[in-house]
């Protein structure tokens, strides 16, 4: 009799996840895209918040290989329990294509994020979007609806509030540092939704954190110095939200237009500003609470928009599992 209290409950939990996983799939594509971005924000949030507290103690490339590094150590469990074979691309070229151009990326992204607050420099990475959208329109053939343009705009509109202020204050000419990561983080995303036609979430996931590491290990080893335990462990961390992140993004990417999603980004700036006051005493001013404002007044509108679109799946939807 005490045995089976266990399974029971064991059937009970299995029945719930069943079920909310029907509800889920149920969406439209467009909403459970966004609901994947919305999570991936939440992640990078946090992970965020840690990167720039551990860039503070050493140098940025250090840091830069130490959260790969430890991303890909805490995935070697799934690829020890799935197997080498589970984890072989099926293009080769665009994984290491999509891990060089990510790695110049976050060169720009390390190298100004100790000197620039988590709340300003989440919203100068909204002109990711832009860069995105227009990449999405021209090479990969997306359609660019003129509702998804003015949600761009006005939500670029509220970052402006938040950038322009501080290009001559806080940060200096680290903002444009920043800013400059975005059309080379706009290409790796670009990459990646190409590379969602033919590879799992998993497998896109798993070679980022292979080669990204592989090609921070030069510039890492130029200024190195060893880390201390709680380095360690706070990568360590940094890398399973890196991973989860991740994965929530090419989720995201892989069930829906990738335009749709954009729009979500926008609220990180929310998270961001909450986290930066929390830890590193960042007071966001009022021109980022403005910006703020408008971002999400774009992200509710875009939001129900797609909702309410009936939008099949494309072809590149295949990759979800």
């Amino acid at each position: 009799m005490p045995k089976l209290v266990p399974t029971s409950i064991q059937r009970l939990f299995a029945l719930t996840r069943l079920q909310h996983s029907r509800k889920f799939h149920r969406l439209p594509p467009p909403v459970r895209g966004m609901i994947w971005m919305a999570i991936g924000g939440v992640m990078f949030s946090m992970l965020n918040t840690l990167a720039r507290y551990f860039t503070m103690q050493m140098d940025p490339f250090e840091a830069q290989f130490l959260r790969y590094f430890c991303g890909l150590i805490v995935m070697l469990p799934l690829l020890w329990h799935q197997g080498i074979q589970a984890y072989v691309p099926n293009d080769w070229k665009g994984q290491f294509w999509r891990g060089g151009v990510h790695t110049v990326g976050l060169m720009f992204w390390f190298t100004a994020l100790p000197h620039i607050p988590l709340a300003d420099m989440t919203a100068i990475g909204f002109t990711g979007p832009i860069f995105i959208m227009l990449g999405a329109a021209w090479f990969l053939g997306e359609p660019m609806r003129k509702d998804r343009w003015i949600a761009a705009i006005i939500g670029f509109a509220g970052v402006m509030l938040v950038v322009f202020p501080n290009l001559s204050g806080k940060g200096g000419w680290y903002n444009l540092v920043m800013l400059a990561s975005s059309p080379v983080f706009a290409a790796s995303f670009l990459i990646t939704k190409h590379l969602t036609r033919t590879e799992k979430p998993g497998v896109i996931v798993m070679w980022q954190s292979i080669t990204v590491t592989l090609f921070s290990l030069p510039l890492a080893l130029l200024n190195w110095q060893q880390p201390t335990l709680i380095q360690w462990a706070g990568f360590m961390v940094t890398g399973v939200l890196g991973t989860l992140g991740h994965y929530s993004l090419t989720r995201a990417f892989s069930v829906a237009d990738i335009s749709a999603t954009q729009s979500l980004r926008f609220l990180d700036l929310i998270w961001a500003s909450l986290l930066g006051w929390m830890v590193f005493g960042d007071l966001p001013s009022q021109w980022t609470w403005m910006g703020a404002a408008v971002i999400l007044v774009s992200t509710v509108w875009i939001a129900r928009r797609e909702g309410n679109r009936k939008e099949l799946p494309s072809p590149t939807n295949s990759s979800e599992t």
